[in-house]
């Protein structure tokens, strides 16, 4: 048996950062932010993750086009103590987690790869 570098989430991990991730999403996309880095924003929440205990989440954003994307997490830090009541409000836990916003990365090192690959097609 080989020892994993990074066990993989469980159930309950995935099914609490969707519902994280559900809960979030609306808040932002009914506008109920109020700092300036992020009104009039389009904000996508892709992706929850939640440590073992359920206590920490890990939340990535994409702003619509990755423009200005320092900015926007900037924003959203400032507004983690608000936003973090509202996850407490909207689901049950014993304790709500602390939020940790990130840059989601992934769309950008995709883009980067096709580009590559379309480059070495041309050789």
């Amino acid at each position: 048996m080989t020892k994993q570098t990074r066990p993989e989430a469980g159930q309950r991990q995935l099914r609490v950062g969707e519902e994280i991730r559900h809960v979030l999403a609306e808040i932002i996309a009914r506008g109920e932010l109020r700092d300036p880095a992020l009104s009039g924003r389009a904000i996508t929440v892709t992706e929850v993750r939640m440590s073992r205990d359920l206590r920490y989440a890990t939340v990535f954003v994409l702003p619509l086009g990755g423009e200005e994307t320092d900015e926007v997490i900037a924003g959203l830090d400032r507004a983690k103590p608000f936003l973090r009541a509202q996850v407490g409000r909207q689901v049950r836990l014993r304790f709500t987690p602390d939020l940790n916003f990130q840059a989601d990365r992934g769309y950008e090192y995709a883009a980067r790869i096709d580009q590559l690959l379309k480059d070495s097609d041309g050789s």
